[in-house]
This record gives structure tokens, C-alpha cells and sequence, in this order.
């Protein structure tokens, strides 16, 4: 294993342990936070039954990935949002209906903490009950909540320069988020996150906000002629990242300014408690979730980012160490990197791939997944 698939891993359990630690305080102002946990706020997990139980946001992500090795599985790359479509569609029916006994293309789906409904997006999952979802040039609603931001994590994990140009990931992005969120801000948001993301992994030993800047410019050059709020979100992310660099900023403050409660919002709040941390994971997860917007949104998405940089070795072992999902999603990102990042290595097409991405089963059943 190289660092890349490390990246991977770190990529996907980064963006669970972000989330797992903002979710107890989704719904909280800052000022709750800190009459539940102390002046100084949430500073790890807030355990339930010992386990730090992921949300909506990883099950996004992680069902979007489920898609895409189901696309390549079946020969068809080609049309990768298809499947990542119908994935999403399939976490949203699992949703409303866990016991449903039709026939599942996603593993995942027998996996119980995939299923359950935690800090649900109800827009996410109204858009992905009707039978047309939406797309940047027609979009379904203008919804601008980050519901389906994370399903531009797993686009950008998709990137490999001998399969594509690096364009076309910019515009995977944008149309994951706009399957469910209309506002261009938001699926934008998307456009940026996936190009971060594939940077960060193909290039893994810039700066963060070089990648941050080159994304930004990137997303505002490609569609800013076709969507002014392009270049809204160039400046907005910009400022942030100005922000980042006065080591005497509040950071509360400077998290309740951005105002995390859209995709635009979320992604900023992301990428300043990245800079703001200066590599330490910990006091990052720490900034993303101490705020009054959506805490496991920003704390997923920077995890993904950190974790795509830092790496699988290099996350705290006391976050995963009772993290719900911290079997499944390693298992998830080397099966996509296999896939995907390595194009030239020998594909694991043997009988426990065919259960998973075949027959939609998973392998393992030692507790943690349910026969479908």
C-alpha cells in the first residue's frame, strides 16, 4: 500500500470522525454548546453507547463511492453519475423504508448504521424520492442547505489523470450536490470540494491553501461566465482563507461570521478550521464544530480534507477507536481505490468483490451488517 490508498482510507474516516464529533451539536448555538459542555465547548466525541455514531453526511459519501464501484463493475466509468445517482437514490429508500425487501444494488445497505436517519437533510432526501432529480443547468429546487455536500468528496476520489482531465471533476462535483440543491452557491460548493480533494491526493505535498486557492480560481474560470455566484464563492472562500492567517483570531467568532448553515457556508467554515488548525487534526475537528451552523457538516468535510492529506496513519487512534463505521469505511475506500487511483494494477475482480458490487451483499457478518 502506497500513500495514496492511505489517503483514501484517511479521506473517508476523516470525514466520519467530523462528523461523528459535530452531531451531537447539529442543532446547537454556540451558546448551547457551551452550557452542555463548558466555556471552552465540545472537545470530543459525546459517545452514544459508547460509540461515535456517523450522520446523513457520511452515509452521503459513502453510498456515492458504493455507486461508483458499482459503475465501474459493471464496465460503465463512462457514466459514473448514473450509477452515483442511483445509489443515492437507493440510501433514500432505505431511509424511508429499512425493511424494504426488494432487491439492493449497495452493500451498504445492510450495514445498520448506513440506514439510520441522524441529522437527516429532509430536503436531501425529498429530492431523491422523486423520479427527476436535478442538474446545474435544471435544477429541481434552490435549496442551498449542505445535505448532499459530501457527495463531492467521494468525485473527487474518483479523479485519475489517465482516465479524465482534471476539469471534468469540477463538474462531477457540481452535479452531485445538484441532484438534491439547486442553488448554484451550493453545488459550486461541490465543484470546489471534489477539485480539493483530487488535489490534495494526486498532489499530496503542496501547501492546503495552495490546493484551496487553485480550486477556487479554478471553479470561478470554469463557470463564472454561465453563474456569477461563482465568483461570489471565490471571494467568500479567499476571505476565509486571509482570515486563517492571524494566529490571534477568535475562531468562534470568526466560524459564526461565515455562517455555516449552507453549502458555501460549510465549505468555508471547512477550510478555515483546516488552515486555523495548522495540521493538528484535533484542534481543526475542535473549530469546525464549535459554532452555530451545521458542525457535523464543516466537521465532515474538513475531516475529509485532512484526512486525505494526513492519511489513515496519521488520525488520532482514540477517534477511531470507538468510531461506529471504522471497519466499513477502509473497506469502502480500498475498494475504490483499486478501482479507481490505480488503473494499472490488477483489479480485484474475485468472488467476495462479486458479492459486493455483483449481488449488492456484504462480505463480512460478524455483527456489524444484517442479512438482506
Amino acid at each position: 500500500m502506497n500513500h495514496q490508498i492511505h489517503g483514501f482510507r484517511g479521506c473517508l474516516l476523516g470525514m466520519a470522525v467530523g462528523d461523528a464529533m459535530g452531531a451531537a451539536v447539529e442543532k446547537k448555538t454556540y451558546d448551547e454548546i457551551c452550557e452542555a459542555y463548558g466555556p471552552a465547548g465540545l472537545l470530543g466525541y459525546d459517545t452514544v453507547n459508547g460509540l461515535a455514531e456517523i450522520t446523513s453526511y457520511t452515509q452521503v459519501a459513502a453510498f456515492a463511492v458504493n455507486g461508483l464501484l458499482l459503475a465501474v463493475s459493471r464496465g460503465q466509468s463512462h457514466d459514473a453519475m448514473a450509477y452515483v445517482t442511483m445509489a443515492l437514490k437507493e440510501w433514500a429508500r432505505v431511509q424511508h423504508l429499512p425493511r424494504n425487501p426488494q432487491r439492493r444494488n449497495c452493500w451498504l445497505c445492510a450495514v445498520p448504521a448506513f440506514r439510520r436517519r441522524k441529522n437527516m437533510d429532509p430536503r436531501t432526501l425529498d429530492a431523491l424520492t422523486r423520479d427527476v432529480l436535478g442538474t446545474p443547468k435544471k435544477p429541481s429546487n434552490q435549496a442551498e442547505g449542505p445535505g448532499s455536500l459530501t457527495a463531492a468528496v467521494a468525485m473527487g476520489l474518483f479523479f485519475h489523470p489517465e482516465r479524465m482531465q482534471f476539469h471534468e471533476i469540477g463538474i462531477l462535483g457540481a452535479q452531485a450536490v445538484a441532484l438534491t440543491h439547486g442553488d448554484p452557491m451550493t453545488f459550486l460548493s461541490g465543484s470546489v470540494l471534489a477539485y480539493v480533494i483530487a488535489a490534495i491526493l494526486h498532489d499530496p505535498d503542496s501547501d492546503l491553501e495552495d490546493h484551496f486557492r487553485l480550486a477556487a480560481e479554478t471553479v470561478a474560470g470554469q463557470f463564472g461566465k454561465e453563474y456569477p455566484q461563482a465568483l461570489a464563492l471565490e471571494k467568500k472562500l479567499l476571505a476565509v482563507m486571509e482570515k486563517a492567517k492571524d494566529p490571534q483570531a477568535d475562531h468562534v467568532q470568526v466560524m459564526e461570521d461565515i455562517r455555516c448553515d449552507t453549502g458555501a457556508g460549510v465549505l468555508a467554515g471547512a477550510m478555515y478550521a483546516v488552515l486555523a488548525g495548522r495540521g493538528d487534526f484535533d484542534a481543526s475537528a475542535i473549530i469546525a464544530v464549535n459554532h452555530s451552523g451545521k458542525s457535523a457538516a464543516v466537521g465532515a468535510v474538513a475531516g475529509a480534507i485532512l484526512g486525505a492529506r494526513m492519511g489513515e496513519e496519521s488520525l488520532p487512534e482514540f477517534y477511531l477507536e470507538c468510531l461506529e463505521s471504522e471497519r466499513v469505511l477502509p473497506e469502502l475506500a480500498t475498494d475504490l481505490w483499486h478501482c479507481f487511483a490505480n488503473p494499472g494494477a490488477k483489479r480485484l475482480f474475485d468472488d467476495d468483490w462479486d458479492r459486493k458490487y455483483t449481488h449488492g451483499q456484504p462480505v463480512e457478518k460478524d455483527g456489524w451488517v444484517e442479512e438482506i
